[in-house]
């Protein structure tokens, strides 16, 4: 069961892809995660990506794909993998789905959790976090029992600017030019699966479990 998570930022795509990695044994993998794996323990890929990386740039495709194929043939993957924020565009789609074809290999699913603009805007500019502890909250759905103070430290909880409104639109502006494209792609190849993302969390995942059985 070879699975990739699909959905704009803020959509609770991270947070389904553990849970679906929990519920049938398989790991969870997203490329930021494998890059700094490879970095700490030196590999001659960690190395190649690490060179862009310094240099502020965003690592080729090619090379993306490289540390991901090699992290997916590791004995824990051969029941499948769930991939979280991979592939973000047309391209390196194209790039992985060539080199699994040449392993006869391919993606089973690509679950999209289709939630609207707005409803990013408003879950993310809701966020707050504590700076010093790293506790996390959200003013309606995990509120702090002070209003804005962190119940773990006491420290002054902020609006992260990943998380303030302005912020949040351009990054969705972004998704959409990028990464939308790939639900066509995906829809094209009879493996795309939409699940909405408005509900509660686990009403989301008994969508998702539904489709993958």
């Amino acid at each position: 069961m070879k699975i990739i998570m699909l959905g704009a930022p803020g959509a609770g795509k991270g947070t389904q892809a553990k849970m679906i990695a929990d519920k049938y044994g398989v790991p969870h993998i997203s490329t930021g995660d494998i890059f700094r794996a490879n970095i700490k323990n030196g590999t001659e890929l960690g190395m190649e990506a690490k060179k862009y990386m310094d240099q502020g740039l965003l690592v080729p495709d090619e090379l993306t794909v490289r540390i991901l194929l090699d992290r997916v043939a590791q004995d824990d993957c051969k029941n499948g993998y769930v991939l979280d924020g991979f592939p973000r565009t047309i391209p390196q789609a194209e790039v992985l789905d060539s080199e699994l074809t040449k392993l006869g290999d391919h993606i089973d699913y690509a679950i999209n959790v289709d939630v609207p603009d707005e409803n990013i805007v408003k879950r993310m500019s809701g966020r707050r976090a504590c700076l010093t502890c790293g506790a996390t909250y959200h003013i309606e759905h995990v509120p702090p029992k002070k209003e804005g103070i962190c119940d773990v430290c006491g420290s002054e909880l902020v609006l992260r600017d990943d998380d303030k409104p302005e912020t949040v639109k351009n990054r969705l502006n972004v998704y959409h030019e990028q990464t939308q494209p790939l639900i066509d792609f995906y829809t094209k190849k009879g493996v795309l699966k939409t699940v909405d993302g408005t509900v509660p969390m686990e009403e989301v995942f008994a969508a998702i479990t539904a489709i993958l059985g």
